[in-house]
């Protein structure tokens, strides 16, 4: 009854930034002249957990405490809801949730028969769209098949899977919150060519999924001409599994931001992005003026992309992409940086599908070759770069194809055009609009990041910190280009660097097998950042944490807190945070992969948490123990709406 309990009173919310009145949200006055006004909202901390019950299920004991301009304070406990599981028939669908599908929508089957379904619950978007309430749900990729054989070492499979969306009818109870998941079906990405492992994701200005597609497997070639075997796997996949050999898979299809509009009907649009460039895709997110965007480029000497279009609302109509180059002020504590901006290119999405459509490949935009095929490569206009993996190309842009680098192989030209590409593990990203601060993700601090003189640049010089870093990057207007051209956006990257309460920190293994600091974020992911309540939340996807957890860091107090632990080996996705649907607020969280061990578990508390997983979830019709096949779509509720 907290809905009507807050709308009674007519409740104002203000953050610190209300000094400058700015009221941040309102919810219905009924006709009360009784208004109080919240002056902060603060999350109290979860332990980590402790007992085998609690390391392998979702636990939460966190409260919320709200403090009114009269000094009052009020406490509502937070719970965590499953919404759905992967394995879960919603409504009138014959099929799993996270069930995958060829490009006719017929249901895949693995190599044993069982149903394809993936394990990977990741990005959602819970978009209000009239009086109607919709989430889209991303599966990432296909971990373990039904027989407990790892999905890319089953014998005669395939290392990846094409993967899929859900569009998902929700019901709110708006008295007590509770939100149920009615029907579902999946979406139709056909007319994209498919989808590409879809990561993290975030919900546009005017009201739609932005997607994501983590390019791995696709971007690798041979100095010598054709594709890697990771690359080659990959092509395979979507060309058997897919497209079921009635066409060949071209990677430059791949590694962009899909975009779902749904409807009021529930019938969606979508499409790709081709001109906001190609990448390993974490996560793109637009800043309040819908022209400026940002992504998280995950993967290794990664590079840091901004994008600004001509038309608010409506990237593919043209955009400028640009790539950052760092220029250092400290090494300490992931180091901290100046940043200045090169420009790539300007295109229309047509523009780029109509290169992709004429059958460009890699070679048709770029030489490459080796110090041993032509010792003097420096001579014969070839440049060294590292971009996307630790190894070294040496490329050489043929005439004419400054476009076609520009937005396909856009990691390659910036490295080519002296911006950086040493970043290592960029995840999600999040905007403070109050601030006119970004936060990005790094889940490593390592790699490119490290200080490297072998390195055919060495922009970043910082330490190692395993347990990684948040880095808060401050934007401006007025900026201009390393060309000395006019950057046509208010939201422009200036400097970065990592606070203090968001810096990982690495320890030797305790007994339960952390090798970071459990009371401290390690190995950030996902990121979302709530106007209403001034906090930046935090998702882990660690390989240093027995149990990765969310946290809740109030940028005004700097107070972090632990608001949710994760079962053990599950990485915390879908971070959204909705400040008021009818009087409630949610935070939408899934997991992935549980029983994805770390590796500096000890042996026995693996087999304690092994028995303890089997117990709880039981085991399938192959004895596969069903924790490691599930994986719950969620929020956490109990929040009043702001």
């Amino acid at each position: 009854m907290l809905s009507k309990h807050f709308k009674s009173r007519g409740i104002v919310l203000f953050s610190s930034a209300a000094v400058l009145s700015m009221v941040v949200g309102l919810t219905a006055c009924n006709d009360s002249d009784d208004k109080k006004a919240i002056t902060s909202v603060e999350f109290t901390s979860t332990p980590a957990p402790s007992s085998n019950a609690d390391l392998v299920r979702a636990t939460t004991s966190s409260k919320v405490i709200v403090t009114y301009d009269d000094g009052s304070t009020e406490e509502f406990p937070l719970s965590y809801n499953t919404l759905f599981k992967n394995v879960d028939r919603v409504g009138s669908s014959a099929n799993e949730a996270g069930r995958l599908y060829d490009y006719q929508g017929n249901p895949l089957v693995d190599p044993n028969g069982d149903p394809l379904i993936a394990e990977t619950a990741d990005a959602n978007s819970l978009l209000e769209v009239g009086d109607k309430l919709f989430l889209v749900n991303h599966w990432e990729y296909d971990w373990i098949l039904a027989n407990g054989t790892g999905a890319n070492k089953a014998p005669n499979w395939y290392s990846r899977a094409p993967m899929s969306m859900n569009l998902t009818n929700i019901a709110q109870d708006k008295d007590s919150g509770k939100l149920t998941a009615t029907d579902q079906r999946p979406i139709d990405f056909s007319g994209v060519d498919g989808l590409w492992i879809p990561c993290f994701g975030s919900q546009s200005p005017w009201n739609t999924h932005l997607g994501s597609e983590e390019d791995y497997d696709l971007y690798f070639v041979k100095a010598s001409g054709g594709y890697d075997t990771a690359t080659s796997n990959g092509l395979k996949a979507m060309t058997e599994l897919y497209f079921k050999n009635s066409r060949q898979a071209n990677p430059y299809h791949y590694g962009y931001i899909p975009e779902v509009k749904v409807n009021s009907d529930g019938s969606t649009e979508v499409k790709k992005h081709y001109n906001m460039g190609r990448g390993t895709w974490e996560q793109t997110i637009f800043m309040p003026d819908s022209r400026t965007a940002y992504f998280g480029d995950d993967g290794t000497n990664v590079f840091l992309a901004m994008f600004v279009g001509d038309v608010a609302a409506d990237p593919s109509a043209g955009g400028t992409l640009y790539a950052a180059r760092w220029n250092q002020t400290s090494s300490a504590n992931g180091g901290a940086a100046n940043l200045s901006w090169v420009r790539l290119g300007h295109a229309t999405s047509a523009e780029v599908k109509a290169l992709i459509d004429g059958g460009i490949t890699f070679w048709d935009i770029f030489d490459i070759t080796t110090p041993d095929t032509t010792p003097d490569w420096a001579a014969q206009g070839y440049k060294a770069i590292r971009a996307g993996q630790s190894t070294t190309e040496y490329v050489r842009l043929k005439s004419g194809m400054e476009q076609a680098a520009a937005f396909l192989e856009p990691r390659r030209y910036a490295a080519y055009l002296g911006a950086t590409t040493e970043f290592n593990k960029m995840e999600g990203v999040a905007v403070n609009r109050a601030d006119k601060k970004l936060y990005m993700a790094m889940s490593y601090i390592d790699k490119g990041m490290l200080a490297d003189a072998t390195g055919p640049v060495d922009h970043i010089q910082t330490a190692k910190i395993n347990a990684g870093g948040s880095y808060e990057i401050q934007m401006a207007g007025g900026q201009t280009d390393t060309g000395g051209s006019a950057i046509n956006s208010e939201w422009v990257g200036v400097s970065m660097h990592v606070p203090t309460a968001l810096l990982g920190q690495d320890i030797s293994a305790d007994a339960l097998g952390n090798v970071a600091h459990p009371d401290k974020v390690a190995n950030p992911d996902n990121m979302f950042f709530s106007e209403g309540m001034r906090t930046l939340f935090i998702g882990e996807d660690s390989g240093t944490h027995v149990n990765n957890f969310v946290w809740a860091y109030n940028v005004d107090t700097g107070k972090l807190s632990r608001i949710l632990s994760l079962p053990s080996g599950a990485e915390s996705t879908g971070l959204q945070v909705v400040d008021n649907v009818n009087g409630h607020a949610y935070i939408m969280s899934n997991n992935q992969h549980q029983g994805e061990w770390i590796s500096s578990m000890p042996a026995s508390v693996k087999s304690a948490l092994t028995a303890e997983a089997t117990a709880q979830y039981g085991v399938n019709a192959h004895g596969t123990p069903n924790y490691y096949l599930e994986a719950h779509v969620g929020y956490i509720g109990g929040i009043p709406g702001l």
